[in-house]
């Protein structure tokens, strides 16, 4: 989908950001995304729904098992679930893998659109960050070296 790295720095024009500043922006500008995303998201979604998600996300056991009975008894056997499981290594029993799985499902069940309004919000966070690289620059340059 997205990676948040070097290669996304250069694209918005802050490859010479210093190496120790590298790591907190882009750890900042995924929160962000994911602020914006879950705002827009939320959007439409009724009281129900987001106190659902919410519990997936929160990786609640008994939220978690509940909708993946209810709307993925077989996941061990869905192809993004096993491409999940490679991704990231994680045993195919593990509770984490179960609830990422369950997250991405949900989404795709209740906000089909979910990748576009993440495409979107990247795309937005990237040109306002284009528009401010020479202040952050010069900001990264003025603070003093050790």
């Amino acid at each position: 989908m997205f990676q948040l790295d070097d290669s996304f720095l250069n694209d918005i024009g802050l490859s010479n950001l210093p190496e120790e500043q590298k790591k907190p922006f882009l750890q900042h500008i995924y929160e962000q995304l994911e602020y914006q995303v879950g705002v827009s998201l939320s959007e439409g979604m009724t009281d129900a729904q987001l106190e659902e998600f919410e519990a997936i996300i929160d990786r609640k056991p008994e939220a978690v098992d509940a909708w993946v009975q209810a709307h993925m008894p077989q996941y061990a056997a869905d192809p993004v679930f096993e491409k999940m499981q490679q991704a990231t290594g994680l045993d195919v029993n593990s509770a984490d893998l179960k609830a990422e799985y369950a997250a991405t499902k949900w989404l795709e069940v209740n906000r089909p659109d979910y990748r576009e309004v993440v495409a979107r919000t990247l795309e937005s966070l990237k040109q306002e960050v284009i528009q401010n690289r020479d202040a952050i620059l010069g900001a990264s340059q003025d603070t003093p070296q050790a």
